[in-house]
């Protein structure tokens, strides 16, 4: 049977790997949309250029950040995680 540090640690690491998965793969999926988009207003509208590519590098800052975030949630269970402190606390009052 597993103790309560072992499914805490199985449980953050899987989180962690699915959020960094997901939250990695989405992100570069829309980037490549936005940035295919972008390449066809150019083609279609090259007056346009410094308005359309102002606006992309805008929106990739955004759809990047989501990318970010999810990582830094998954540092955050895999190094940082705040139920380690409280099953440690668990087994030092046992």
């Amino acid at each position: 049977m597993m103790d309560d540090m072992t499914i805490i640690a199985v449980a953050s690491i899987v989180t962690a790997g699915i959020t960094t998965g997901f939250g990695t793969m989405a992100p570069a999926l829309g980037e490549g949309k936005a940035v295919s988009t972008a390449l066809g207003s150019l083609a279609q509208q090259p007056d346009a250029s410094a308005t359309i590519t102002r606006t992309l590098f805008v929106g990739l800052a955004m759809i990047e950040s989501t990318a970010i975030y999810c990582f830094v949630i998954s540092m955050i269970l895999i190094f940082a995680n705040p139920f380690w402190n409280h099953v440690i606390a668990q087994a030092a009052g046992n």
